[in-house]
């Protein structure tokens, strides 16, 4: 039973050996995540949509629990039962589909006995790759800022795999600042985005 004990507390050293970061060590990282989305304004709020999202991060540690994060994401937002006038005024519900490229610069403070859960938060910017009215599948680009940007904020831990191989859990969060819409003569309209991803990240150094 010793025995045994020992040689877990001596697997354990490896594992924390192994899974701990190191200043100046660089994690590169890809995702899939599941995005619910809606949008708001000074008044009210619209029902959340269902989106995905995929990403590329790239992580470097300028301490041992402090990194800066760099994602690439093509993030699907939007919201559901909104409102459009068709050419003749006439008001229909419809769901709204927008299409971003985002890219947050986060700060990331790593912590726990392996350091392996983390807390990231920073600015992201996107730009919108194209808007749409699901109901008659019609493109209202035009009607939208090309650019949004804001707050983002997540927490996530990474299970070792191997030395050089971690799969991460994350929820991760959006708040926007302006309004998405490009002539809005009433409150703005902001996004908020929340995802749940999963994906792995590999030790560059």
């Amino acid at each position: 039973m010793r025995r045994l004990l020992l040689s877990v507390i001596a697997l354990l050293g490896i594992s924390t050996s192994i899974s701990a970061q190191k200043k100046g060590d660089v994690e590169f990282g890809f995702n899939v995540g599941y995005n619910s989305s809606s949008v708001s304004d000074d008044y009210d709020s619209s029902d959340a949509s269902a989106g995905f999202n995929v990403a590329g991060s790239i992580d470097y540690y300028f301490t041992n629990s402090w990194s800066i994060k760099t994602k690439l994401i093509y993030d699907q937002k939007g919201w559901d039962n909104g409102f459009i006038e068709d050419s003749n005024g006439s008001a229909y519900s419809t769901d709204f589909n927008l299409n971003y490229v985002t890219i947050p610069v986060m700060a990331s403070w790593h912590f726990g006995n392996n350091r392996n859960w983390y807390l990231h938060f920073g600015p992201y910017m996107g730009f919108l790759l194209n808007a749409e009215d699901v109901r008659y599948n019609t493109d209202v680009t035009d009607a939208f800022n090309s650019n949004d940007f804001g707050l983002a904020l997540g927490i996530g831990v990474k299970v070792p795999v191997s030395d050089k191989v971690k799969l991460f859990f994350e929820l991760d969060g959006q708040g926007g600042f302006n309004d998405i819409f490009r002539d809005n003569y009433y409150s703005s309209v902001t996004n908020s985005r929340t995802s749940l991803n999963i994906g792995f990240n590999f030790l560059l150094k």
